[in-house]
């Protein structure tokens, strides 16, 4: 059944722009004797939240036992967090601002691990390579920077030769990077050459969300033309046209087992697709503004999503 698992209302005292949902595994040899726990419930991993508002701040939560608790208020950006990432082991996230900073964190402890000034431009999306070396961002001058987490440094530029960039995303093999822009145009990068391989044209308004999924093999994107499509990465062919929101397509997400994926929207709802066929098989309707971010647990069987109206919701989610 899909059902609303848990609400929090209030999260933050302004609009939430963005989430990331990550997990923590121990070492073994960190680990109790007691190896047959259940991982999902065990104290060997923690799950962590982490939400980006309109406040300035970032916020890590702890999920257990179904609700969410808060760990960490992470403070230092100005002018609204628009972008949160975590890294593939959970130790550390990633945020944005209109305030032209990123800024790295420490999960566990809530400290400040690093700050890249990255000049006078406004920092729209931010994401880890699948190796955590790298941070890519997107800004309005059109260029996508992958800067050190180690470093952090510039070390690499991507020029889309195009205008300002809203989206952005790493494939899960660490082959490509793609981008997508407020006129329409996304772009597909080839990592290794620094080149592009690709450019796709097939929406007419901004792209605000694009992902991978899984296996790389699919590029889903998403659009304020209220629509979605995937695309064959290798080939650039359209291989889907999905339709259902009233409005701007605002946030995308595969499942991690990538049998399903999620999209919200500025109708003020969240929807379950199913990608074998194409379809969408569930719509939440909690949320009372427009829904800024999705994003599914390390399971499959979550899914969180973050609004406008403040609020952060976490649904249930069968899994096959």
């Amino acid at each position: 059944m899909y059902s609303l698992l848990y609400r929090k209302e209030n999260a933050h005292d302004d609009s939430i722009w963005s989430c990331a949902w990550g997990r923590f595994k121990k070492k073994e040899d960190e680990n109790d004797d007691d190896a047959s726990r259940d991982s999902t419930n065990s104290e060997d991993t923690i799950d962590y939240i982490v939400t980006g508002a309109v406040d300035d701040l970032v916020k890590v939560w702890s999920f257990k036992n179904n609700k969410i608790e808060l760990k960490h208020k992470l403070e230092g950006h100005s002018l609204g967090v628009v972008s949160v990432a975590i890294n593939s082991d959970g130790t550390m996230c990633a945020s944005s601002s209109l305030d032209s900073s990123l800024r790295l964190w420490d999960l566990a402890t809530g400290e400040k691990a690093g700050s890249i000034e990255v000049g006078p431009v406004d920092l729209w999306t931010v994401a880890f390579s699948p190796d955590d070396k790298f941070l890519i961002s997107g800004s309005h001058s059109g260029k996508i920077n992958l800067y050190g987490v180690e470093s952090s440094k510039q070390e690499q530029t991507l020029d889309t030769r195009g205008k300002f960039t809203l989206s952005i995303a790493y494939s899960p093999d660490g082959k490509y990077i793609a981008s997508g822009a407020i006129d329409g145009i996304i772009n597909i990068f080839d990592v290794a050459s620094g080149k592009l391989v690709h450019t796709l044209e097939g929406h007419a308004m901004p792209i605000r969300s694009l992902c991978f999924s899984p296996d790389s093999q699919l590029l889903l994107t998403a659009s304020d033309d209220g629509h979605m499509k995937l695309y064959d990465v290798q080939h650039a062919n359209v291989a889907g046209t999905l339709s259902g929101h009233a409005s701007w397509v605002l946030s995308v997400a595969f499942s991690p087992d990538g049998k399903h994926f999620v999209s919200s929207s500025s109708d003020h709802t969240v929807r379950v697709w199913e990608l074998a066929k194409r379809q969408c098989i569930h719509t939440f309707g909690e949320h009372v503004d427009q829904v800024w971010g999705v994003k599914y647990n390390p399971d499959s069987n979550k899914i969180l999503s973050v609004s406008e109206d403040r609020s952060i919701n976490i649904y249930d989610c069968p899994v096959d």
